[in-house]
């Protein structure tokens, strides 16, 4: 699936420009990890880690 996802973005001609970032955060309640996976444009990256 993630070589479809790439060879999706480089057809469009700026797949150089986005990135895949994954989140692991920790449930309160049941301590269970969970992960949000996005893929966004570079310059981006900073706002999608300040995130909650």
């Amino acid at each position: 699936m993630a070589k479809k996802v790439v060879a999706t973005l480089k057809t469009a001609g700026s797949g150089k420009n986005f990135t895949k970032c994954i989140k692991m955060t920790r449930s309160d309640k049941t301590g269970a990890y969970s992960f949000k996976e996005e893929v966004i444009p570079s310059d981006q990256v900073a706002d999608f880690w300040k995130r909650k």
